[in-house]
């Protein structure tokens, strides 16, 4: 399972800095409660997912290939590459 954890799960392709979120293009599933990485260059940082929407619906699980926004506890950049952590 090492492995999987440095592979990225998807990538922030759009950002709504003053409300805290970033859209996601998955490459794998997501779920509420999952613990995720951001990373961009040295900029990191670790949060659990608490809030999902897909066109402005909420949804618990999304798949590869959703675009997802998430509800971020900090400002992350355009790019930045979203990685699944324990």
């Amino acid at each position: 399972m090492a492995a999987e954890k440095n592979k990225p799960i998807g990538k922030v392709i759009h950002v709504f800095d003053k409300i805290l979120v970033a859209v996601v293009k998955l490459t794998a599933a997501m779920k509420i409660g999952d613990t995720v990485k951001f990373k961009h260059g040295e900029s990191e940082f670790i949060q659990k997912i608490q809030s999902m929407e897909i066109e402005h619906k909420p949804v618990t699980i999304a798949k590869k290939g959703e675009e997802v926004a998430i509800k971020l506890d900090q400002l992350v950049k355009g790019k930045t590459e979203v990685f699944k952590a324990e």
